[in-house]
């Protein structure tokens, strides 16, 4: 959520307290950094509610003077900036692209097709996956299927089988590409105190409800801000200390460490070394 002045900063977190995130962020109990929500920048702010919430099941939000919008899912909420050019889509920015986990590929892919998405998996799917109308099968014996969809405002959206999961859908992945794959994982691990998966396709940072994936990019990227993902958000437990333990390891805030009593919750901003533009949040997971 871009908020650079205070009236902004409210009217925003004014709609959270309606949403019931508490609800959402199942896994902030589990550690002291969870993620907390996907930020896009969307033209049709409808089109991107037909694709979330009437295609894919989340629950939508709509509140305040600016009827803005938010969209839950189980550990992630996605919130809406209205603009008025195409912002650009994923690909070839240093977030790539979003991921979901469904117990069901194949009636996941139907619907999204039954939707007039059109499915992009034969040519986002990596080599080693054999591609059968519209499903990657998994690269070895145990893997997992998955799916690529061309959603609104050209955000590029994987959806992974988890035959075993019992909620319908739910936050899986956020999946970077950029040519310093490695090296970002590692700032990412250390950062964020993330679990380190090395080795597979790709090295991951896991944190609870979410894996960060790395993969390495052979042309440049571009930062997040502006783009249709235009940030991404985590939710920390002692925000003011994070944010000191941030700057004591050079990260420059953006914008500072802010507290917003009457809400109950505190936000910081900034961006990684390699453009991708990072909300800090604290209390999204408790306010009703």
């Amino acid at each position: 959520m871009r908020m650079t002045i205070a009236p902004g900063l409210v009217l925003c977190f004014s709609l959270i307290m309606v949403a019931d995130a508490s609800a959402q962020l199942t896994a902030a109990k589990d550690g002291p950094v969870v993620y907390g929500h996907h930020h896009l920048n969307t033209t049709n702010v409808d089109a991107q509610k037909k694709f979330f919430v009437d295609t894919l099941g989340g629950v939508a939000i709509k509140v305040g003077t600016n009827n803005l919008e938010i969209v839950k899912f189980p550990n992630v909420l996605i919130f809406f900036r209205t603009v008025q050019a195409a912002p650009g889509g994923t690909r070839g920015t240093v977030v790539n692209h979003i991921g979901f986990s469904v117990p069901n590929l194949r009636s996941t892919v139907d619907k999204l097709k039954a939707s007039g998405y059109t499915m992009i998996t034969s040519t986002e799917a990596t080599p080693d996956r054999p591609v059968k109308d519209d499903i990657a099968g998994p690269p070895t014996a145990g893997g997992s299927s998955i799916a690529f969809v061309q959603a609104p405002d050209d955000i590029k959206v994987e959806f992974v089988e988890v035959p075993a999961q019992t909620m319908p859908i739910a936050l899986h992945h956020v999946h970077f590409f950029n040519p310093a794959n490695t090296e970002m994982q590692a700032w990412y691990v250390k950062t964020f105190g993330a679990t380190s998966r090395l080795g597979g396709a790709f090295p991951a940072a896991l944190l609870p409800g979410v894996a960060l994936n790395f993969s390495s990019s052979p042309a440049p990227v571009v930062g997040t801000q502006g783009r249709a993902v235009d940030h991404i958000g985590f939710e920390v437990k002692n925000l003011a200390e994070f944010t000191k333990t941030l700057e004591a390891n050079g990260v420059k805030l953006t914008t500072p460490y802010r507290s917003v009593p009457a809400l109950g919750i505190a936000i910081a901003f900034f961006t990684d070394p390699w453009g991708t533009y990072i909300e800090l949040t604290e209390g999204l997971d408790k306010i009703q």
